[in-house]
């Protein structure tokens, strides 16, 4: 159709812009809650791009409007990246954005940078193109995504007038539209001793020694945990160990362990927190199990606690977002889709998991180079998915001519 055409054309006539936008965002230095540099960025180039208004929110959070129509749509990236870890395991500069055969380098590439420079220059397309229709597109740049997953859409959902019809998470989907993924909890589980001097074990009780049964049936619990088959099954791991003691040369009077819980559809906070209490290890223990809470201040001082549970999410096949998505991308590229589900986790915990409201995925780059110390994004990648940004909204407001497919 002639309008899709035009808008991949656009998209392909602003390569270079985006390419460099994402180059520019590399370079910010973004770790969660120390976004405040990049959101700056940000709303240069949404200025640059003729957004309607741009707004920073109490959180930090940055939100473009393009349009005041009736459908409500939002597409959402976060602009907090994790650290580089080792620099010696990078083969580039991390924060240069380097540019080789197509492909852009550095933190923050995939994950999500790359989508959120898309999403700006999408929304370029919309306002070049008078594309502005029947729908308000917002372009959000969220913070503390890597730390507390969700949590910048609780505040937007909770404590602002913002209520979309439809939110795109564009974590990396590698152009494919994604409908979903597992949810996840973080719990301590907590054993307690009685301390005393090294040389005599036997006048205390060793937390750690009651811990180690505990740690034998979290490995049995993984082994027993189920799911469905398109998200797959729940897992739990334990991601540290630790324990106090008065010194190297007496028995340790606490013991904890952190437990990574990746939860499938069928499971709730309730029941994973259940699972772990009826261990008997851990009933023979007397161990305390907790789910830990998030508290850490965001680049504008703002403390939004939440408890570290992130909801399941999954869209139903049939859903009129899908085939909305997937009638978007069949317009411009021609071809069908590849509908996937991401192995980790996306804001869409809060979004759809919370609060119920309708989530896609669609991003540009490959998730399994998501902190990675090769991360990375085509180009190619950049441009199709900004044309993706600009044309969803027009599909999903019903306009003519860009009606879905059934």
């Amino acid at each position: 159709m002639l309008m899709f055409s035009r808008i991949l054309k656009a998209a392909y006539t602003l390569q270079q812009d985006v390419s460099q936008f994402l180059r520019d965002l590399i370079a910010v230095r973004s770790l969660s809650s120390h976004e405040e540099q990049v959101v700056h960025r940000v709303r240069e180039e949404m200025e640059k791009c003729g957004f309607d208004e741009i707004t920073i929110d109490g959180m930090g959070n940055i939100l473009g409007r393009i349009g005041t129509g009736k459908h409500i749509v939002a597409v959402d990236a976060h602009v907090d990246t994790v650290d580089v870890g080792n620099p010696d395991n990078w083969s580039v500069d991390p924060f240069k954005g380097a540019e080789h055969d197509g492909i852009i380098y550095g933190r923050g590439a995939c994950d999500m940078k790359g989508a959120l420079a898309s999403m700006v220059y999408g929304g370029k397309i919309i306002k070049d193109l008078e594309l502005e229709e029947n729908y308000t597109l917002y372009v959000v740049g969220s913070v503390q995504e890597e730390d507390c997953d969700g949590l910048s859409w609780q505040y937007i959902l909770n404590e602002t007038r913002l209520r979309p019809e439809v939110v795109v998470i564009a974590e990396p989907t590698n152009l494919g539209i994604y409908r979903g993924h597992r949810g996840r909890m973080e719990i301590e589980v907590r054993t307690r001793g009685i301390s005393c001097h090294g040389s005599a074990p036997e006048r205390g009780v060793n937390a750690v020694y009651k811990m180690a049964p505990v740690v034998l049936d979290i490995e049995r619990l993984n082994g027993r945990l189920t799911g469905e088959p398109f998200l797959g099954k729940g897992t739990v791991t334990i991601a540290e160990i630790r324990s106090t003691s008065p010194s190297l040369c007496a028995v340790a009077d606490s013991s904890t362990i952190h437990l990574d819980r990746r939860l499938a559809a069928t499971d709730t906070l309730e029941s994973a927190v259940q699972e772990i209490r009826a261990l008997p290890s851990v009933k023979a223990a007397e161990a305390e199990v907790v789910v830990l809470e998030y508290a850490v201040p965001s680049w504008r001082g703002l403390v939004y606690p939440t408890k570290k549970y992130y909801p399941t999410w999954l869209l139903p096949e049939s859903h009129p977002v899908l085939k909305g998505g997937v009638s978007t991308y069949q317009h411009l590229f021609n071809e069908a889709p590849q509908i996937g589900r991401w192995v980790f986790s996306t804001n869409g915990v809060a979004v759809m998991g919370m609060h119920g409201i309708p989530c896609i995925g669609f991003g540009p780059g490959n998730e399994v180079y998501a902190h990675m110390a090769t991360e990375q994004i085509p180009v190619e990648h950049l441009v199709k998915a900004a044309a993706w940004y600009a044309a969803f909204p027009l599909v999903h407001s019903g306009f003519p001519g860009a009606a879905r497919t059934q």
